[in-house]
């Protein structure tokens, strides 16, 4: 890499981009040829800001300056993440619109929480990550998980950005099951629903929603949208015949229930987790709950890679966007 590169990739990283998104915006076309040229390291420069949603200008003259960096909504934000934001904003807009230039699907507008639930229950035994995924594709927004992250250091959960009419939903969070990832996913389709991006390009969950405590009314709304899309009621109640109980227990009271209720067994040992503040026993159940451990982002990005236009993107656009889905398993 020359000097010119090299520079470029230090003011990048200074401003707080993670290598690895550095390394994925970084064009397929460069050579040692290009890098002798000019209106060639211009190029390169306006591809990386395209990217990673940065001003074009500003990189020209050795500035960082991110396109969209006070106009989202960011929850339970701290003052250590408040440097983060435009990263986040910017390169979560970019990536949108990206996946938001592959769809085919017009944007179906959906009502409530219920008749979303009630559409896929006439085809499905109940609301699972499956099941929300693909629907989110249908109606017309798109989900990926971000394989490559802007920061060096993960500080968002999820992401729902909109550009014009059109929404998607990015999804920051791994697990081994997923029924974790079908709230947070729900909980972003709520903010949506509900408009909660009426007056904002973005809105960036850094905390898991399932366990973040305030008075965001926002917040909360979204909370009782997933519930009722997941479990049929915003304030599910989970009953029990014992106080006690350890994972195996809960796992075959969590399967038997699920069909008599239509809900998805491992969201039914979440409820529990939540309603009784107990996590590790929830957590402890999935094992016994789901046959295998899965890394959820292969569930989520390979429902994406088969609904995502790949003809409507440009090589170096589809080359970037499977980066970010893949990461370093591409």
């Amino acid at each position: 890499m020359g000097k010119d590169e090299s520079s470029l990739v230090e003011l990048l990283l200074e401003a707080g981009i993670s290598r690895s998104a550095i390394e994925a915006a970084w064009p397929k076309w460069w050579t040692d040829e290009a890098a002798q040229s000019p209106s060639g390291r211009a190029e390169l420069r306006f591809a990386i800001a395209r990217r990673l949603g940065l001003e074009p200008k500003p990189l020209l003259g050795e500035r960082v300056e991110f396109v969209w960096n006070d106009e989202a909504l960011f929850k339970n934000l701290s003052a250590k993440d408040e440097l983060q934001k435009g990263a986040l904003t910017s390169f979560g807009m970019s990536i949108g619109g990206v996946l938001l230039r592959t769809l085919h699907t017009p944007h179906t507008t959906i009502d409530t929480a219920e008749q979303l639930r009630g559409a896929i229950l006439a085809k499905n035994e109940f609301v699972d990550l499956r099941t929300l995924i693909a629907t989110c594709w249908a109606i017309g927004i798109p989900v990926i998980y971000l394989r490559v992250f802007p920061l060096e250091a993960k500080s968002m959960h999820a992401m729902a950005v909109r550009i014009g009419d059109r929404y998607a939903i990015l999804l920051g969070r791994n697990a081994l099951y997923p029924a974790p990832v079908a709230f947070t996913l729900a909980h972003e389709l709520g903010h949506i629903v509900l408009r909660h991006l009426a007056d904002a390009p973005a809105l960036v969950d850094l905390e898991d929603p399932a366990r973040a405590k305030g008075d965001d009314e926002q917040e909360n709304e979204a909370d009782r949208f997933a519930l009722t899309l997941l479990t049929g009621s915003s304030q599910p109640l989970i009953e029990t015949n014992v106080d006690r109980f350890n994972a195996p227990t809960l796992a075959r009271s969590a399967l038997t229930a699920a069909k008599e209720y239509a809900i998805e067994p491992g969201t039914l040992a979440l409820c529990l987790a939540y309603q009784r503040n107990a996590w590790p026993a929830a957590m402890a159940a999935m094992r016994f709950i789901y046959s295998e451990q899965k890394p959820t982002w292969k569930e989520v990005n390979g429902i994406a890679h088969g609904e995502i236009n790949w003809e409507a993107l440009g090589d170096g656009s589809a080359y970037y966007l499977e980066e970010v889905m893949t990461g370093n398993d591409g």
